[in-house]
């Protein structure tokens, strides 16, 4: 497994400013010689970052997984996109539930404007959408989404939804909304003084603690 021998002191201010500086000039002949740049500021300390977490994570028994490997890479795919910009303008990482599927986990999102923490189940396979609409279907176990500690951490549970209720349910279902989801996340935004500081990982590691109710939910679906 790849290591990383830093410690996480908090990523920089000049950590935004170069994305904003990015997003104004997404091309390589401006990334690639201040690529060094982008690897101090951001790639090496979200690295960091990560490993600092799963130690938390362990800790804190979160059933979440964290390690040098869980960032995203800077690089699009570009291969079927219109936009031929060659880089994201943000930097991210997620985190794999590890007692179910591998469809739910934890994610983090660090751009100028856009800081946030999320999780849930991002694009699942139609089996895993039908095991939800099965499960909310019968509302058994629904009660996670309501718990105190989760509605005071996260924003409710959204994502990409259906016009209408799918085919099979009526249309006056008491749970339409949670029905019509095509992804199931949840998320809140963080402030630049929570990203940039050197107290990070605990602050993932307590709002991911108050989610782990609903990723045991989602990760006991069946497929």
């Amino acid at each position: 497994m790849p290591t990383t021998t830093e410690t996480f002191t908090g990523f920089r201010r000049e950590a935004i400013q170069f994305l904003a500086d990015l997003a104004a000039n997404n091309d390589r002949s401006w990334f690639t010689p201040r690529k060094a740049e982008f690897e101090r500021l951001l790639k090496e300390p979200l690295e960091a970052m990560c490993v600092a977490l799963d130690e938390r994570f362990q800790a804190r028994e979160i059933p979440l997984r964290a390690d040098v490997r869980s960032p995203f890479r800077i690089y699009r795919d570009v291969r079927f996109s219109k936009d031929k910009s060659p880089y994201k303008t943000n930097v991210g990482a997620s985190f794999a539930y590890t007692e179910g599927h591998a469809n739910a986990g934890g994610y983090f999102h660090f751009q100028p404007g856009e800081m946030y923490i999320g999780g849930g189940m991002w694009h699942p396979e139609p089996a895993r959408l039908a095991a939800w609409r099965a499960f909310v279907d019968r509302g058994v176990g629904l009660e996670v989404l309501d718990d105190a500690a989760f509605v005071k951490t996260f924003d409710h549970v959204s994502g990409d939804r259906l016009t209408r209720v799918p085919q099979g349910f009526p249309k006056d279902h008491p749970r339409a909304e949670l029905l019509k989801l095509k992804d199931v996340t949840f998320g809140r935004r963080l402030s630049d003084d929570e990203a940039l500081s050197p107290d990070l990982p605990d602050i993932l590691a307590a709002d991911f603690a108050a989610a782990v109710p609903v990723f045991r939910m989602l990760g006991s679906l069946p497929d």
